[in-house]
């Protein structure tokens, strides 16, 4: 392999959701990939799953960009809800408590992109986004 390039399999990447079955995936990419600057991420999210229900999270300081491949995706952030469509892209500016959440009858698909930072900072919301 190159230098110039590096080339990362679905079954290469980081399943964060492998432990909770029945909420899809959330492939990381970057240590497969071996990035420096990037984080980046495919996340699959069955119909009825996400964070309806349950806490919102931040990276303060750190923008995140979430864009919508296909389905459709119902965001809540601080104390605005909003559907997002596929093709559509959605800038978290870190300040936001934020949550999304997959209201539809068919899978949605997410490509997440932000800087890769060596600890991301995180916050939570405990009952941010109530049923």
């Amino acid at each position: 392999m190159s230098s110039g390039y590096a080339v990362a399999k679905r079954e290469d990447a980081i399943d964060w959701m492998a432990q909770y079955p029945g909420f899809g995936e959330m492939r990381w990419y970057s240590d497969a990939l071996g990035t420096d600057k990037v984080s980046f991420s495919w996340r699959s999210m069955p119909p009825g799953t996400g964070g309806r229900g349950s806490y919102g999270h931040r990276h303060p300081g750190h923008e995140e960009i979430y864009f919508v491949a296909s389905g459709k995706v119902t965001f809540k952030v601080g104390d605005d809800v909003f559907e997002a469509d596929p093709q559509t892209a959605v800038r978290m500016s870190g300040e936001e408590f934020y949550s999304i959440h997959n209201d539809s009858d068919t899978d949605a698909e997410l490509v997440l992109i932000s800087a890769r930072v060596a600890e991301m900072p995180t916050e939570q919301q405990e009952d941010f986004w109530p049923e």
